[in-house]
């Protein structure tokens, strides 16, 4: 049983910080612009509410259900096949092996914070030279960087749910608010540039909206909410008990929503004002957007400084909630101190991830490949790309299938009423199971629609 809870709005915030990570920054604004701007935002919208607050709502019922750890939970609340639901408890090692490169990543975020005191690259060509000289030769750096994540990170953890998750939350979830606020009224007084992103992320193109954007929607409005990795189950059994899980499902969604929205007005207008390329995943925030910084002269290094914090405490927040499943599992399970639990855990991440930087520095990388991706590659593409999902999909059928229904319609009927709970009850037996699944076949290659 866990003695430590959150307060309701301690809950929102860790749940919003765990979703809101660089998947808003970097993913969001480039699949918008690529499928349509506005149509595309139309369809994530939907799917958000129908794909992502649904499976919200499954995963805050377990952990409010079960109160232990994401293990232990599914195993207690299964009406039949009991045993066979304790390997669902896997998905606890997962947002372990994300935090593993995870980290590193959030180190080079360090690093480009540091970059902007120093002086941005004048070139994308420069940016691009720097970004990959850290990556494939800069061993040092890397691994001080990751360090410093797992001390901290590490150091948040043991402090527990109220003194540690809950605090910190408090403290950089309102500053990340305030920097993105700054940013974005700062983008609303370049003249031209900011109305042009506006048309560019808004104006519907219904003629880029195909069945691939629609299946991009629903993997995006999954994975940006943190599902399918026992984060939210696990936080959702510190929840206070009179808690509405239905408000704070959509609460979450529209924050996490508007601040991926907002960040790509942002990103866009600073890229169209200096007539820079939009690029996806790290040639984004490493190489296109540093150059742009620089082209706006000395606001620029305050620019890329906060542009750079904003995202780092986005990433810590993250970070930390990657890391309390497979801790509160060793607490609850086995008796472990915090301590010992978070140690373990803490340092699994810790190794793996320099196996990971490791992976991409040219003097290593031989020997970490398999096939045609090395290690870092291999650990991205197989979490998020087959386990998460995975994770989100045990969790759905095990709502839908194998929990008490009378038990969740007494928790959900008086939340949303009759007529609503069968649509859900619908969605999360047949429609989302499915939809995730097409999701794993697309995203994998094996089956493209």
């Amino acid at each position: 049983m866990n003695t430590s809870r959150f307060t309701r709005f301690g809950f929102i915030l860790a749940a919003v910080g765990s979703a809101v990570g660089l998947g808003n920054v970097w993913k969001f604004p480039y699949v918008t612009g690529e499928y349509g701007g506005g149509a595309f935002v139309l369809v994530y919208l939907i799917t958000a509410l129908f794909v992502g607050v649904f499976v919200l709502i499954a995963e805050l019922l377990i952990g409010k259900l079960g109160q232990s750890d994401a293990v232990t939970m599914f195993e207690n609340l299964a009406v039949k096949k009991k045993n066979l639901w304790k390997y669902a408890g896997f998905i606890v090692v997962v947002p372990l092996i994300i935090l593993s490169y995870y980290s590193v990543v959030i180190g080079w975020i360090f690093h480009y914070i540091a970059l902007s005191f120093q002086g941005l690259p004048a070139t994308v060509e420069e940016s691009k030279s720097i970004f990959m000289s850290l990556l494939t030769t800069d061993v040092k750096t890397q691994l001080m960087y990751h360090t410093v994540v797992f001390v901290l990170v590490t150091a948040i953890i043991l402090k527990g749910i109220k003194d540690g998750i809950e605090r910190i939350n408090k403290i950089l979830m309102p500053l990340l608010a305030l920097i993105l606020s700054v940013l974005f009224i700062y983008s609303v007084t370049i003249d031209g540039s900011f109305g042009k992103a506006v048309h560019f992320m808004f104006d519907a193109d219904f003629s880029k909206l195909s069945s691939e954007a629609v299946i991009v929607a629903i993997g995006q409005a999954f994975y940006t909410l943190s599902l399918g990795m026992g984060i939210i189950i696990t936080y959702a059994a510190s929840l206070p008990k009179d808690a509405n899980i239905v408000k704070s499902s959509i609460l979450i969604s529209i924050i996490d929503t508007t601040v991926a929205i907002v960040a790509g007005l942002i990103i866009f207008t600073l890229l169209f004002d200096k007539g820079a390329e939009s690029t996806k995943g790290a040639g984004l925030v490493f190489i296109s957007l540093p150059s742009v910084f620089y082209e706006f002269g000395s606001i620029g290094s305050v620019l890329a400084l906060l542009f750079f914090v904003a995202i780092a405490f986005a990433g810590v927040t993250s970070a930390i909630s990657m890391l309390e499943p497979m801790v509160s599992y060793f607490v609850n399970r086995f008796n472990y101190s915090r301590i010992k639990a978070a140690m373990i855990c803490s340092i699994f991440f810790y190794v793996l991830g320099i196996a990971a930087l490791l992976s991409n520095i040219s003097d290593y990388s031989p020997m970490l490949m398999v096939g045609d991706k090395g290690l870092f590659d291999w650990l991205d593409f197989v979490a998020s790309t087959i386990l998460v999902p995975i994770g989100g999909i045990l969790a759905v059928v095990f709502v839908g299938h194998f929990m008490d229904k009378e038990t969740i319609n007494g928790e959900l009927v008086p939340l949303m009423g009759s007529a609503l709970t069968k649509v859900w009850f619908f969605m999360v037996q047949f429609v989302i199971p499915i939809a995730l699944i097409i999701v794993i076949l697309n995203e994998t290659g094996l089956f493209k629609f």
